[in-house]
């Protein structure tokens, strides 16, 4: 999963994040609303880690935010704050689920799990021309039989499943599978490779070449 992390406390951002990119996750962060309202304008997350109180205001403005631009994300509300009116409102307006500080990691992650699984079950496929994928046990299947795809091979199909018919850029796929970290990087070469096994395994187990090189743009999935 892609998850965007809230919260200003830097030892907490520290420990939340290795929990959950140890647990296999794309982890990023922000520390204001205004840097989450920028990720949440640019990228897709499945799920959103939100503290209420933000150096620059009340997370529940940024909820607000998600209402308003219509953004498909499921929210999980951490907070100190234990107040049955604190937890009414973020209910209210939208979160999916309220934990208070402290807690245990492994709580956290069985609860982000949760709400992404209530999420998802309206949508426990993605079906493409001769291809489909089953998002609860991330199998692909091509013409009915199954392939072989790395994980990062399963979340690039995914992203550009999600994003048919658009243009994506070198640099927003690296984003969006490899997180925070690709923020400073010059070259996005890489995934030019991890582009190339794709397409390779689609058309070796014969399905379309249904992604194609927009030169100097990026890459596009059409029919």
């Amino acid at each position: 999963m892609k998850l965007l992390l809230v919260e200003d406390n830097p030892e907490l951002v520290k420990s939340i994040g290795s929990y959950l990119v140890h647990e296999n996750n794309i982890c990023e962060m922000a520390f204001t609303i205004e840097e989450a309202r920028e990720k949440l304008a640019l990228f897709s997350y499945d799920c959103l880690i939100l503290d209420i109180m933000l150096p620059d205001g009340n997370g529940i403005n940024l909820l607000k935010f998600i209402k308003k631009e219509e953004i498909e994300i499921c929210v999980i509300i951490i907070s100190a704050k234990n107040s049955l009116d604190f937890k009414v409102t973020g209910f209210d307006e939208g979160a999916d689920d309220y934990i208070t500080k402290p807690f245990p990691l492994p709580e956290l992650y069985s609860r982000i799990k949760a709400v992404t699984r209530r999420n998802n079950k309206s949508r426990n496929y993605i079906e493409f021309n001769d291809i489909v994928v089953d998002l609860l046990s991330m199998e692909t299947k091509i013409n009915e039989l199954p392939i072989i795809l790395t994980r990062k091979e399963t979340n690039l199909l995914i992203y550009f499943l999600n994003n048919q018919n658009r243009i994506l850029s070198r640099q927003a796929i690296a984003s969006h599978l490899w997180g925070d970290y690709t923020d400073n990087l010059d070259n996005f070469d890489f995934v030019y490779q991890h582009i190339k096994n794709l397409r390779k395994k689609i058309t070796d187990a014969g399905g379309e070449d249904c992604i194609s090189t927009i030169y100097g743009l990026g890459y596009k999935m059409s029919t």
